[in-house]
């Protein structure tokens, strides 16, 4: 079990359903659960833009995994991510 889920959500500044996504992860966020977001501009990196481009925001647990969600939060599969790392329900 880990003590903090790391998430990466790839976004770009100008974003406004990388916003809304970030807000609606950061919601789902428990007491004494903790969890942190690498915020990635998909902007900064010109291999990102080929990745990703029109799907940001694109949330990611595992990098090594499939995506978690693009384009709005799937708030089951983030509850069923986090479950996997702090076996504890989530507050919601």
């Amino acid at each position: 079990m880990r003590d903090v889920v790391t998430f990466t959500l790839y976004s770009r500044s100008w974003c406004h359903l990388c916003e809304d996504m970030l807000a609606a992860l950061r919601k789902l966020e428990a007491p004494g659960r903790p969890f942190e977001v690498a915020v990635v501009d998909v902007d900064a990196d010109p291999a990102l833009v080929e990745r990703f481009d029109e799907l940001v925001p694109v949330l990611f647990g595992d990098l090594a995994e499939p995506e978690l969600c693009h384009y709005f939060l799937d708030e089951t599969a983030v509850r069923r991510y986090v479950e996997r790392y702090q076996p504890i329900a989530m507050g919601a």
